[in-house]
């Protein structure tokens, strides 16, 4: 069993109600349609009924629930609730209104916020910045958390490294140049996020051009500094670095570049200086490997809201609308 496939089987043995909003997105719908044929997760689309379901010619999506925020009964409730949540910023009820109204990212994150709904998943039609900022405002951070990030969960086919070809690329979506306490509050939740969804134990490599000494630069200090951070707040990790790719990754490459670290050669999540690296290092994999590459997937917030690629398919939201539903588990 892929595991997509084994994501999906936890998805639904626990059923959440997720909430979908782009359902202007044609690939919106036609997920819509996949997750509710698999009895994957509820599903609630945001707009009204009938051109949704004009638009949505060929689909069956007869078992979603769908809101108009338009005639929605708890419109005033979830204004309310706005309100409150921004009052420090001195938002009215007439701007809450207008922002619910005409802007369905943050009308997801208020039923996800009031308890309607466990998740948001969108992104296909809207900017990460536009997705993650509905869901700050709105959600805030998770108790404890030091750093909202996001990553992706890579899985490349045929392939012998990480765990059986899944790993974790992160962060690749969110924090652009993360300094030593950011990188380690990365690595810390990545490590936590692969435990969760992949079920196994985290090996974590934490990426730079340069392997043990090899370089010298203010970069690669951050990095090392990072290392140090992690291991010493959380020493039950397996955490090392500074290492390159294939010493992270490639058993024979690790014996000869770095001997003896309990990582190198076995990672799984790897954790990249910033943002554009990780970034690129991801969009490589996926294209030139052929590699299945679901996120950007946020870890830090109070509730799951995970963004898209606006390059994605149907088939790659079915797959982080699985992932949404099994850490809105998590959370009872």
């Amino acid at each position: 069993m892929s595991f997509i496939d084994k994501i999906k089987e936890r998805a639904k043995a626990n059923k959440k109600t997720i909430v979908l909003p782009e359902t202007a997105d044609m690939r919106t719908l036609e997920a819509a349609h996949k997750i509710l044929a698999e009895d994957i997760a509820d599903i609630i689309l945001i707009g009204d009924k009938a051109e949704i379901i004009k638009r949505a010619q060929g689909f069956d999506l007869s078992k979603a629930r769908f809101v108009d925020p338009y005639n929605c009964d708890k419109l005033n409730e979830y204004v309310a609730l706005l309100v409150e949540l921004r009052k420090k910023y001195k938002l009215t009820a007439e701007d809450a209104t207008e922002l619910l109204l005409t802007n369905l990212l943050y009308f997801g994150c208020i039923m996800v916020k009031a308890g309607d709904a466990d998740g948001m998943v969108a992104g296909a039609d809207n900017s990460s910045a536009n997705v993650l900022r509905a869901a700050l405002q709105i959600l805030k951070t998770a108790p404890g958390t030091k750093l909202v990030s996001a990553f992706f969960l890579v899985v490349v086919p045929n392939c012998d490294m990480g765990a059986n070809g899944t790993f974790i690329f992160s962060d690749a979506g969110l924090n652009q140049s993360p300094d030593s306490a950011e990188l380690a509050a990365i690595a810390e939740s990545s490590a936590k996020s692969f435990r969760l969804l992949v079920e196994e134990e985290p090996i974590v490599a934490m990426l730079s051009h340069s392997t043990k000494g090899s370089a010298k630069h203010p970069d690669v200090d951050k990095v090392i500094e990072a290392c140090r951070i992690v291991n010493s707040e959380h020493p039950e990790l397996k955490c090392d670095g500074e290492l390159q790719t294939d010493a992270a990754i490639v058993p024979e490459v690790a014996a000869s570049k770095a001997p003896g670290s309990s990582v190198a050669g076995k990672a799984n999540v790897l954790v990249f200086p910033d943002l554009d690296a990780g970034n690129i290092g991801y969009k490589l994999v996926q294209r030139l490997a052929k590699a299945e590459a679901y996120g950007p997937i946020t870890q830090g917030i109070a509730k799951p809201v995970n963004d898209l690629s606006r390059g994605c398919s149907p088939d790659d939201i079915v797959g982080v609308v699985a992932i949404t539903a099994v850490q809105a588990q998590e959370l009872g």
